[in-house]
This record gives C-alpha cells, structure tokens and sequence, in this order.
C-alpha cells in the first residue's frame, strides 16, 4: 500500500487518519503495521463502504480538498470496491535504531554472527552474507543490478538477500544501491577479524 509524500507527512502529524482506496479485494489487514519512508503505519481498521456514506468530514481528513479530488485519485487503482482505511503513525522504523547501534558486547555479536552463520546454511548457492556485506561496503551507492551481477546473484534475489540483512540493521538503502550502517560495519570488521568463516 503506496502513499504520496504529503499524505504520509499528514499522517505523522496526526492529521490524517484515515484513507480510501478502490480494491476488488483488501491489500491490508487490521491491527497490521507498514513500514513506509516516515516509519510505521499501523493499519487500524478496514471496513468495506458505500461511497455515497462517506462525509465530507472523513474526505478533508484522509486529505483531500473535495469529493471529486478523492474520486479522481482513487480512479486510478483501477478496482471497484470502495474501502475505508483508518491508520495511524505508530513511530520510527525499529530497524533504524537498530542500525545505528555499532557497540556491541560479545554475546550481542556472536549472536549476530551466529543469525548470519544460519542464513548462510539455509541457502542452496552456498554461504552469501559476508560476501554481500562487503559487496555493499566496498561499493556503496552502486546500483543493486551492478552488485548481483558482480556477486554472480540474480537481481531480485539479490535484492531479497539485501533486504534480509537490513532487517538485522546491517544495511542502509539509498536511492540508488546501498551502504553499510555503522552496525553492518561493526560486524564486517568482526568478520574480517574472525577469517572467512562464520561458523
């Protein structure tokens, strides 16, 4: 579920607390949480409505300036059930106060190097963490395409192997390619002081 910047900022402000959208089916569940560019989103409720039972109130504070305005954006989700979606802004992003804690005791990081030994078994290529870890790091800002194919990787499971090392907080997405986040240069330094092997 896609938000447009202003509704996000609107969101964080309390602003706007709930959004509409044209589905033939639900693309979100209640009590669910999104991780969007300002954190967490929690998914309040989702009710199924008739159109026509929506006040204008609702309309200005899903932030729209009419009905038509609102009409007229959700035309483009191109379904044909009309959802009311309340939210809420639910706070930052845990994984980025996670990224930036780079001082870890030795049980955090035999922890964290243990986590990455698993990944690493639980492959059928073959053990991968460290060799993307220092992929990232050695080229920063690189385009993920460029990285897998230099990692022998196709992209999008590239893609999918970055992503699960930015949820252990060792990876920092931009907007294009990636970096290291101080934790994820605390573990390759870790890595490099332990030799190639994880285990």
């Amino acid at each position: 579920m896609l938000f447009k910047e202003r509704i996000l900022e609107g969101i964080r402000s309390g602003d706007i607390d709930v959004v509409f959208r044209l589905w033939n089916e639900p693309r979100v569940q209640k009590n669910s949480r999104l991780r969007t560019p300002i954190g967490i989103v929690e998914i309040v409720d989702v009710e199924a409505v008739p159109e026509a039972d929506v006040a204008a109130e609702e309309i200005e504070r899903a932030g729209y300036a009419s009905r038509a305005e609102m009409m007229k954006e959700l035309g483009k989700h191109g379904g044909r059930t009309f959802y009311r979606i309340a939210l809420r802004y639910a706070g930052t992003d845990p994984r980025e106060t996670l990224r930036e804690q780079d001082e870890l005791t030795d049980d955090e990081m035999k922890g964290l190097l243990s986590r990455l030994a698993k990944m690493d078994k639980s492959s059928r290529r073959g053990p991968w963490t460290s060799g993307t870890l220092a992929a990232i790091g050695g080229l920063p800002g690189v385009r993920a395409a460029e990285l897998a194919v230099n990692a022998g990787w196709e992209t999008e499971k590239f893609k999918l192997n970055v992503r699960k090392l930015k949820e252990l907080g060792l990876t920092i997405s931009l907007g294009t390619g990636y970096r290291l986040s101080p934790r994820g240069e605390a573990v390759m330094k870790a890595i490099r002081a332990k030799g190639t092997s994880l285990e």
